[in-house]
């Protein structure tokens, strides 16, 4: 049987081999995580811009609207008199006016001039009509109601003011920050309910770059008395051309 006749290696040489064998990095499943993350988020970022410029191009900017927010709609659902299944009888474009240089737009979706309302005969639709061809709205419609969408410029502060109403106000995009006359302010985001009870307030949208957006529903109310003074409209700075709601008197 023959010998081993093959060359000892040496420590040194096996020390120098073994140290030029590098070990693979390992990927750790944190680092899987952290490249996942930043994957999927990417992706939404994408997808939300491209949803936001998808619905701004199919809602384009209305006659009037001073906003870069999408133009809107009103959609007025009824009944089809020979099925009595319920239909979308009318579909209303935004009519836009603008308030204090251009930084404030108002666009009434719709109104009601009773309580409760009649709906027979389309005769609330008709009072709509009706009131809207007379340019004499004011905030609050007397004895009924009126749903108002208001858009905001960036860093606008609007006017201090009071209605004699109860207003439910629903931030619809970006933020507001409701400011009342005794200094106290609340900040109000996307879906964020106001609900103001004839007190003295203004809005400001805190964004330095983006447009907000809420809507309001105004409803006619008793008069608002506080100790022996009655409190009543005013209607601050900025809204001229404004009529007066003429509920106070």
């Amino acid at each position: 049987m023959r010998g081993d006749t093959s060359t000892p290696i040496s420590d040194s040489a096996r020390g120098t081999a073994i140290s030029r064998v590098q070990p693979e990095p390992r990927v750790t499943s944190s680092w899987v995580f952290v490249s996942l993350f930043i994957s999927i988020s990417f992706s939404e970022t994408r997808d939300r811009k491209a949803c936001a410029m998808s619905s701004s191009e199919s809602r384009p900017q209305q006659p009037g609207q001073v906003s870069n927010l999408p133009g809107l709609t009103t959609y007025v659902t009824g009944h089809d008199p020979s099925t009595g299944k319920a239909i979308v009888q009318s579909k209303r474009a935004g009519s836009w006016s603008s308030y204090d240089d251009k930084l404030m737009g108002f666009n009434v979706a719709y109104t009601t001039s009773q309580f409760p309302v009649s709906l027979n005969n389309d005769a609330d639709l008709h009072a709509h009509d009706a009131l809207a061809a007379t340019k004499k709205l004011g905030l609050v419609n007397p004895g009924g109601t009126v749903c108002r969408i208001v858009d905001f410029a960036p860093g606008f502060d609007c006017m201090m003011h009071r209605t004699q109403s109860l207003d439910y106000g629903i931030v619809l995009e970006g933020s507001i920050e409701l400011v009342l006359d005794s200094g106290e302010t609340q900040m109000m985001h996307r879906g964020d309910v106001a609900v103001q009870r004839a007190t003295m307030h203004a809005w400001r949208n805190p964004s330095k770059d983006k447009w907000a957006r809420m809507v309001f529903v105004l409803q006619d109310c008793e008069k608002v008395v506080l100790g022996d003074k009655e409190l009543k409209e005013d209607l601050g700075r900025g809204v001229e051309g404004l009529p007066s709601s003429g509920n106070d008197n």
